[in-house]
């Protein structure tokens, strides 16, 4: 509990005041000598506040600067568990669950069962950074108040105990024969030398320096709020991407979670040769690659973006010869380089629909391996796609699967309709490969169709063919130049802090005795060395250290 009244001076202090607003008396233990904590100059807090309502108590909560460093020491912790394994976000066509289970055993299934491997994206993880910001701007709030209202409104003439319960303290009687007032005034000039900015009122006298350090720790704050803001920022939709895609060779693939398309037009990879390695590489066998590059193209879908069953309108907006580490730039979205591989695989066919018995053809389609459409038409026969897969296999009970994501061994299911076949429908399988046809005998698997119908490709012109995958890093973070400024201001509050210290000198003459007090936030060495050195200027010889004994020899 607080024991405020008003001051012997006059002044009325608020509730939880420790030091007069007006003259510095302390209003808690006024005949003490311990010195006085000059934090905020003894100003009130409204965490400090009396019968505190709900919203008081959240403000105090937040306020408090352990309940910050718990929160901050919890961030931590999660953020190093989330760099234990790798982030989901790394992987590319890879189901989590699978990935730590096999790589990572017991301890991956429970990773990724408690959610680690997506913790920096995780609602809990985004939680702790709002409260780490809210507890910055109510810290700042509880205390740049009070320390603005302090140092705004000092009094030159502060009292007695004031000056002498300070760390620098000095008391004595003045040289003789010299005057109080004009002596105060000399002391003010050689102080203003200094680079203090002195305000004296008769024989009282306050000098100043560097008032702007305090402000420090405010600006770092002001830094770290804009900081966690940027990072919050990169939750908003289209704010923020770090995506893996492969492209083949040939390929037109979607960037997730946007509207544009990027079509990987050619892929270049050029090696070393053998007289350009080192004997041990080049003993091994190895192929090393000097450099490959990705031609890319840029669309950006401008209608049926959102209809599987049409095609989408593509406009052209951006060319880019992608080499590591010089990506594809286009406002804001960055596409990098990472890897490749050399998997020959296909990328589309053009089927023709056909008779066996009599070889007339009765229309052709264009079906692509990735993302092929529900429906085509070949003539009078209309295609409906009931199934898809990529890497054709077949099950423990014989059960059609697909190995993988991949195509390698593309399977396609399709019910047609059209001229003597069933109202509605009848099913067919098609392998585009020759030689996956004749594996899984394509004839025998589709019975009484195949001999209506046939599907294949006539000739090699409607064939697609890609020798490379390309693996490219897409990036958008449109809250990194937030992230950067807050960074800038936070330094600027770091060096401010540390460069600069805040220095205060106060002094009062009552008939011929001298009573100085004199305060910094740092370095009382360095305070304690030029307020010496300013009293011998002015007659009065001391060494710097009897200065914490005020003046008195031990």
């Amino acid at each position: 509990m607080f024991h405020n009244t008003k001051c012997d001076c006059g002044h009325q202090n608020p509730t939880g005041t420790t030091l007069c607003e007006s003259c510095g008396k302390p209003l808690i233990d006024e005949d003490g000598t311990d010195l006085l904590e000059m934090r905020y100059d003894g100003m009130a807090r409204r965490s400090q506040k009396s019968n505190p309502s709900v919203l008081d108590k959240v403000w105090n909560f937040f306020s408090s600067v352990k309940i910050a460093v718990g929160i901050i020491l919890v961030t931590l912790v999660a953020s190093a568990v989330g760099t234990i394994y790798p982030q989901e976000n790394t992987f590319l066509d890879i189901d989590p669950a699978q990935y730590y289970a096999e790589n990572y055993g017991t301890l991956g299934k429970i990773y990724h069962f408690l959610g680690f491997s997506h913790t920096f994206s995780s609602w809990w993880f985004i939680t702790l950074l709002f409260m780490i910001g809210t507890s910055l701007v109510v810290c700042s709030l509880d205390r740049v108040l009070p320390l603005y209202k302090a140092l705004s409104k000092q009094q030159i003439r502060k009292h007695e105990s004031f000056l002498t319960r300070q760390r620098v303290t000095y008391a004595g009687a003045l040289p003789e024969n010299a005057k109080a007032e004009e002596w105060t005034n000399q002391l003010g000039a050689l102080l203003r030398k200094k680079s203090y900015r002195v305000h004296t009122d008769g024989t009282a006298l306050l000098a100043e320096k560097y008032r702007f350090s305090r402000w420090g720790p405010y600006i770092n704050h002001i830094g770290l709020i804009i900081f966690l803001l940027g990072v919050l920022m990169r939750s908003i939709p289209g704010w923020h991407m770090d995506e893996y895609i492969g492209v083949l060779e040939g390929e037109t693939k979607q960037i997730p979670h946007t509207s544009y398309y990027l079509k990987n037009e050619k892929f270049n990879l050029e090696l070393y040769d053998d007289k350009e390695l080192p004997e041990n590489i080049k003993d091994k066998g190895q192929i090393v690659p000097k450099t490959y590059e990705t031609k890319a193209v840029l669309y950006h879908c401008t209608a049926n973006c959102d209809d599987p069953s049409k095609e989408p309108e593509l406009e052209e907006v951006h060319r880019a010869d992608i080499l590591v580490n010089h990506p594809l730039n286009y406002k804001g979205l960055q596409a990098y380089q990472f890897d490749y591989k050399a998997s020959p695989m296909l990328i589309s066919v053009k089927p023709t629909v056909s008779n066996p018995q009599t070889g007339e053809a009765y229309g052709s389609f264009e079906l692509p391996m990735n993302n092929p459409k529900e429906e085509y038409q070949a003539g009078p026969y209309k295609l409906k796609l009931k199934g898809y897969f990529p890497e054709f296999g077949l099950d423990s009970k014989g059960q059609p699967i697909s190995l993988s994501n991949e195509p390698k061994a593309p399977a396609f299911i399709f019910s047609i309709t059209g001229p003597g076949l069933a109202a509605n429908g009848e099913p067919y399988m098609y392998f585009p490969r020759q030689i996956d046809k004749e594996s899984f005998s394509q004839d025998a698997i589709n019975g009484a169709i195949a001999k209506k119908l046939n599907i294949a490709v006539g000739s090699m012109e409607g064939v697609q063919f890609a020798e490379f995958t390309t693996y490219l890093n897409i990036r958008v973070d449109k809250a990194m130049p937030y992230i950067w400024v807050g960074s800038a201001i936070f330094m600027i509050g770091v060096i401010m802090g540390f460069y600069w210290q805040h220095r205060r000198i106060w002094l009062r003459i009552d008939g011929d005795q001298i009573t100085l007090g004199a305060h910094t936030n740092k370095n009382y060495f360095g305070l304690r060395n030029e307020v010496a050195a300013a009293l011998a200027k002015n007659n009065i010889t001391i060494s710097p250290k009897l200065l914490d004994q005020g003046g008195k020899q031990g």
